[in-house]
């Protein structure tokens, strides 16, 4: 259940190195915001607004100790405890994938195999946030679970039920039936949130039920590389596996945070949820079992201080559109490749990162007023807003040695080409070689890339190229709108010397 980033590789649920979710491991036994939603769960809807919590109220700038606010939301964490059935790898089949793996793949013929399928079983956390039995978790902790039993805080256990899943977010929401009421945590108001705040974190870190750590805040906004709606809290309380999904409290006793990841070479260093992303979400989990969000239909890129002078815009702020989806709301609204979104629905979007979770929470059909640079001066747009459907994202023939001033060797298109380097584009130019100490390598530019605009102009053949370069005003700058497999972004190019 655990996912060690540390170790060299990319890892599955975040793709990036140096982090893990925070979950018990697994072993062996004999893994936004939103649009509006009508009909929301009673309870779920009262706890987000108001209702009977438990709270605790400790309002000392330095506490001189967290004892009231343990023992009072304490009773409010859980246990999870999940099964899962795992196919086994067995013994031949594991040497086969290892050097020289056929050769000691032998030994094991005719040997007995363990058997196909066995049971594992990993541990995380979970906060009780309705008084009915609706649980807050990570859906790292509960994806592919064939059964969940939740242990409570007076050692009763109770088979979980998974009302719904949501791997962009991590988040999950479970439930279980106690017959009586029990206490439930009340959600606070992360926004809120200040570096330096004191924070309390509870769950069950290896399995050591209801351990408390406290810190600080240590950071806001934290781009982790978890997804399109990466924005966690970064704190230095300790947190640790089997934590994920515990909660994170305030000195109120709200929680503000969903533990969910850790750097484990970096004490001190872990990740939360903020739990206004999980506001939102918990009234569609519980209702659907699922995340409608808002879809725009832009690919979109950060402004880097490079791409601001190729564009000729003084400040790097906003989201670049690289890319308008063909019969996307943005389309038929008029947005344009090339346009800088700086506002979106009276929101200010400093960078990239900031559209993505805007317009997921932008209720499906709602018109909103997009406000972007074209050409250096501000248009505004109304857009409705569309559905994102799960398989889309907001946003992202010659072996000689490239040559030339900008390091790279360009091809027509032809299915010849794209066959052999995998080239997917209905127009442009192929890359097929680039020089390892070229502008265009020192960019990121790769073989099997299509130029498909050299200084904001369309091109369709290596004379489209050589025109749109002969007619640059600076000779030695080039900006390019690159595709890559099914995604557009710019590029800048800068001849050193």
């Amino acid at each position: 259940m655990d996912k060690d980033l540390s170790k060299p590789g990319k890892i599955k649920r975040y793709g990036v190195k140096g982090l893990l979710a925070v979950g018990l491991p697994f072993f062996v036994a004999g893994v936004f915001v939103t649009s509006g939603v009508n009909g929301i769960h009673s309870s779920i809807a009262e706890n987000i607004t108001k209702g009977p919590h438990v709270t605790a109220s400790v309002q000392a700038v330095i506490p001189s100790s967290f004892a009231e606010l343990a023992d009072k939301m304490s009773p409010t964490v859980v246990n999870v405890k999940v099964t899962k059935i795992e196919k086994a790898d067995l013994q031949g089949q594991h040497f086969q994938r290892r050097p020289n793996g056929e050769f000691f793949g032998r030994f094991f013929e005719g040997m007995p195999q363990p058997p196909r399928n066995h049971r594992t079983q990993g541990a995380g956390s979970g906060v009780i946030i309705s008084k009915d039995g609706y649980i807050l978790s990570n859906n790292h902790v509960v994806e592919d679970a064939k059964e969940v039993t939740v242990t409570l805080a007076d050692k009763n256990e109770y088979k979980a039920e998974i009302v719904g899943r949501d791997p962009k977010t991590d988040l999950a929401v479970l439930k279980i039936t106690a017959n009586r009421d029990l206490p439930s945590a009340a959600l606070g108001d992360s926004e809120l949130l200040k570096v330096g705040d004191w924070v309390v974190a509870i769950g069950n870190p290896f399995g050591l039920n209801h351990t408390v750590t406290s810190g600080i805040v240590s950071a806001k906004g934290r781009i982790i590389g978890a997804g399109p709606y990466d924005d966690f809290i970064q704190t230095d309380a300790s947190i640790n596996p089997g934590n994920s999904g515990g909660p994170l409290f305030n000195m109120k006793g709200e929680v503000i945070g969903i533990n969910t990841a850790i750097i484990p070479q970096g004490q001190g260093i872990g990740f939360a949820i903020p739990i206004d992303t999980a506001k939102p979400l918990i009234p569609q989990l519980v209702s659907y079992g699922e995340i409608t969000r808002g879809y725009l239909g832009v690919n979109i890129q950060t402004i880097t201080p490079d791409l601001a002078e190729a564009l000729n815009i003084d400040e790097s702020k906003g989201a670049l559109v690289a890319d308008v989806i063909a019969g996307s709301p943005a389309e038929k609204s008029g947005l344009k490749r090339g346009d800088i979104i700086v506002d979106f629905d009276g929101k200010n979007i400093e960078d990239s990162h900031d559209l993505p979770v805007k317009v997921a929470a932008t209720p499906v059909d709602e018109e909103v007023q997009v406000t972007v640079l074209r050409d250096g001066k501000e248009e505004q747009f109304l857009v409705k807003v569309g559905k994102l459907s799960s398989d889309e994202t907001l946003l992202g023939s010659s072996s000689e040695p490239a040559k030339g001033k900008w390091g790279m060797q360009l091809h027509e298109l032809s299915p010849q080409i794209e066959e052999r380097y995998g080239v997917s584009a209905d127009q442009g130019v192929a890359v097929v070689g680039v020089d390892p100490e070229s502008a265009a390598a020192e960019a990121g530019i790769r073989r099997g890339d299509v130029i498909v605009e050299v200084n904001r102009n369309a091109v369709k053949s290596i004379d489209d190229v050589k025109n749109s370069i002969s007619q640059a005003k600076d000779k030695d700058r080039l900006l390019l709108l690159v595709q890559r497999q099914n995604g557009k972004f710019y590029v800048p190019l800068e001849q050193q010397g």
